[in-house]
């Protein structure tokens, strides 16, 4: 079958009757297609051609703890953006009021100013309930941090790539679920490009056009070293996750190795950190292949 999602209930149901289950990358499914007439007989029988002369472009499909693991992270990331999106509002009363603490609002002297702000009624109502709303996500958000960080500790594997400066338990922990086995790649270049750092390319004769990067791949990992670069500290945050290490891979931009990164710190900062984990990961796998 074609990857797809919301699919899992029938993976599970061929699972329990013991049937194998290959799955295919729709885009190169798709390209290899000639007739524009298409339906779900058609779409069977081009499928079953490419199992027969052994052309079917399969794909990885992680396990059931895998996904499950998953969720954890997925379920933090979500109420972490919601969290955000509450302090963006309270950010936008005080402006209002004139008071202007930037990240102090989130800290106790900032929210008692906040508090003390008179205001009109709907707005006051406004206010507490955001407030309300915050202190509730708090606690929810550091427990599922506790969790990502046992989690990491009964994993050799991320536990070696903590050993990488910048990278903590939820990094580490999201590349080793989501990129499965560092051994499906050649290079750091192809993991790149399976997050979607690859930039977009435009490019014919001796004139090259680069764009923004592609943004085709798993949105959390894409997303947490360059959440790394913008907001360094913070008290939810598993510990380890922060250094100057993502500091310095902005510099590394200027070099030709990351020149087609240059105009994008974001993709500077993931392939710096990304080539640094993959490569104390292969190491990691030779020393248990090794006799």
């Amino acid at each position: 079958m074609e990857a797809a999602g919301h699919a899992r209930w029938f993976e599970g149901l061929l699972a329990e009757l013991k049937c194998e289950l290959w799955v295919g990358d729709p885009a190169q499914i798709r390209a290899k297609r000639v007739r524009k007439h298409k339906n779900d007989r058609e779409d069977a029988r081009l499928l079953l051609k490419l199992m027969v002369e052994d052309r079917f472009p399969r794909v990885w499909v992680p396990s059931a703890e895998n996904r499950d693991v998953r969720q954890l992270l997925w379920h933090r990331h979500r109420l972490v953006q919601m969290r955000t999106r509450v302090m963006n509002q309270l950010q936008a009363i005080a402006l209002n009021e004139g008071v202007r603490r930037k990240k102090g609002l989130g800290s106790q002297r900032g929210r008692e100013q906040l508090e003390t702000l008179t205001l009109a009624h709907w707005a006051t109502r406004r206010r507490k309930d955001l407030l309300d709303l915050l202190d509730r996500r708090n606690p929810r958000i550091e427990e599922l941090s506790e969790a990502i960080e046992q989690e990491a500790g009964q994993r050799p594997e991320v536990k070696r790539l903590m050993t990488h400066p910048g990278v903590g338990p939820l990094t580490a922990l999201a590349f080793v679920l989501i990129i499965g086995s560092p051994e499906r790649f050649r290079s750091g270049k192809q993991i790149g490009s399976y997050l979607g750092l690859a930039p977009c390319e435009n490019s014919s004769a001796d004139r090259q056009r680069l764009g923004h990067i592609s943004k085709q791949g798993n949105a959390l990992l894409r997303f947490l070293p360059w959440w790394r670069r913008r907001k360094p500290w913070s008290a939810s945050t598993p510990s380890g996750d922060v250094t100057s290490c993502t500091w310095r891979c902005v510099a590394t931009a200027r070099s030709p190795r990351w020149r087609w990164h240059a105009s994008s710190p974001s993709a500077s900062i993931g392939c710096g950190v990304r080539n640094g984990i993959t490569g104390r990961w292969r190491s990691l796998v030779r020393t248990w292949d090794s006799p």
